[in-house]
């Protein structure tokens, strides 16, 4: 007889396969006339250092201490950054908000719903299950465009959602190795950020490995030479 453990890891499973079943199918193969977007929230991001990848070396020409100032934490008040992303093309849409609230959440889906072109028939919208995500003013949004499907991913799965490799990118662009003294300088950062990846962007395919990592061969090991005694 089954344990409890495994009658739950079990169960789970059963619940989490057609939710990611659905949402790889609308990564791999979308329904036609439509658009696969993936939304979320960056944050809270303070106004504070963020560290680099490479040192700096010194202009003296005697080697020196490595001097940094000392941050003392943050400087002013925290904020989000909400962010829609199309895998298949690689466009990005991000807006700074103060809050997380269902307030933003619904003016953020109205860009989205703005910066989509009006062609397209339907959207499908990938979302976690953050509680602002299905208020009621959600609802009546999704009511006022019917053209607005919400998908949502199963809860502890958060590699389903394609914009979570991007949040990584954009951090790298925008923060990475820099100082911010204000909200206002972040949210600054992050619009040009986006604006130089629109620029230069690439579709997210699902499935596909990653460009560091060399696909492992797989077939038998050679057989040892043996010398005769």
């Amino acid at each position: 007889m089954a344990s409890g453990r495994d009658g739950v890891r079990r169960a789970g499973r059963s619940r989490l396969r057609p939710k990611k079943g659905a949402i790889e199918q609308l990564y791999t193969a979308p329904p036609a006339g439509s658009v696969v977007v993936c939304l979320d929230e960056m944050g809270p991001q303070k106004a504070t250092s963020h560290p680099g990848q490479q040192l700096v070396r010194p202009a003296a020409p005697k080697a020196e201490r490595a001097r940094q100032e000392i941050d003392y934490g943050r400087r002013d008040v925290a904020g989000y950054v909400f962010g829609a992303f199309q895998p298949a093309t690689g466009a990005a849409l991000a807006q700074s908000y103060h809050h997380r609230t269902t307030t933003n959440w619904v003016d953020f889906l109205s860009a989205v719903e703005a910066w989509i072109t009006p062609a397209t028939e339907r959207i499908y919208a990938v979302v976690d299950n953050l509680n602002t995500h299905s208020a009621p003013d959600v609802l009546l949004f999704s009511l006022l465009h019917p053209r607005w499907e919400f998908v949502f991913q199963p809860k502890y799965a958060a590699y389903l959602n394609l914009i979570e490799p991007w949040w990584k990118i954009l951090r790298s662009l925008a923060l990475k190795g820099r100082r911010f003294e204000t909200w206002a300088e972040i949210a600054q950062a992050i619009e040009r950020a986006t604006a130089y990846w629109n620029q230069h962007k690439h579709p997210f395919i699902w499935g596909r490995r990653r460009r560091h990592r060399p696909p492992r061969r797989l077939g038998v090991a050679a057989v040892p030479v043996l010398s005769r005694i």
